[in-house]
């Protein structure tokens, strides 16, 4: 079966979905995404993700084209189009100002792009939870309105290409002596039964599965502590992990060649990454 997407109103085989070059997301980068895990065909937090999708879209003042509603019906019926409505999916939702004459300036009456692509979510590594990955520390260069769901993402790109490259999982990003998020992901760090992460604000992208596993970890027990996290804590750190939508919560065993803790996956992110999966099909 060939795949469907959504574009702009239509639902149109993938090698037909095009959009003109002058479109300001290409251009400029001017858009906002998401992307939401479905489980069983039944998507996941679906409203947490529209509500960060309005709160990007109010902070660069771009108009949504389509209300709330009719983007979760579009969206169930694209994963009926291609086969995925029993099945794991991702769906990928970008919305940018659309096309028009190159030139910085809004345009005056702007006819916004939007396009959604649904696909079979790949299940999680097995190996990836019982022997965790490694990640690298890299300056965080991005801008100071991470918050916003962009899709200005060239820095999150080179960090993760830098991790690849030095055959790491994930890129930890670090500003001003500050560990602020991974390239893709959230991250907290575990100082004996307490989770530490980086607070909301504009320098980091709190992620919906982030807000999920702070809601896991006090519905058991443990504390969260939200606080900017120095650097050199990293080293100190019982365990660490990083969460996103696609990857759950994927616990990291050494960083810049040095271990973490023991060197394997804790019982803090091991309970949290059980607890979570439970909640996760159960929820969808």
């Amino acid at each position: 079966m060939s795949e469907t997407v959504f574009l702009n109103g239509q639902f149109v085989p993938y090698e037909q979905a095009l959009i003109p070059v002058e479109d300001r997301g290409f251009l400029f980068g001017d858009g906002i995404y998401e992307v939401v895990a479905a489980y069983g065909g039944r998507f996941w937090r679906m409203e947490e993700h529209l509500d960060r999708l309005e709160r990007s879209a109010l902070a660069i003042h771009l108009p949504l084209p389509m209300e709330r509603e009719a983007i979760r019906r579009t969206a169930e019926e694209l994963l009926r189009r291609n086969g995925l409505e029993r099945s794991d999916a991702s769906l990928y939702l970008e919305v940018t100002r659309g096309p028009a004459p190159r030139n910085h300036l809004f345009p005056e009456e702007p006819h916004p792009t939007v396009v959604m692509i649904a696909r079979p979510l790949p299940p999680v590594d097995p190996a990836v939870v019982r022997d965790g990955v490694t990640a690298i520390t890299v300056p965080d260069i991005r801008w100071q309105s991470v918050h916003i769901k962009s899709v200005c993402l060239l820095p999150n790109v080179l960090a993760k290409q830098a991790a690849h490259e030095a055959g790491a999982f994930e890129a930890i990003l670090v500003r001003e002596g500050v560990l602020t998020e991974g390239s893709s992901s959230n991250l907290f760090l575990v100082f004996g039964q307490e989770l530490h992460t980086h607070p909301e604000g504009p320098f980091i992208l709190s992620g919906v599965t982030r807000g999920a596993v702070i809601e896991v970890a006090r519905d058991l027990g443990y504390p969260v502590v939200e606080r900017a996290v120095p650097l050199e804590e990293l080293w100190r750190a019982d365990e660490v992990f990083v969460t996103g939508t696609t990857s759950e919560v994927v616990p990291v065993v050494r960083v810049d060649d040095r271990l973490v803790g023991s060197g394997r996956p804790g019982p803090v992110v091991l309970r949290l990454l059980q607890e979570l999966r439970r909640r996760t099909r159960g929820e969808a």
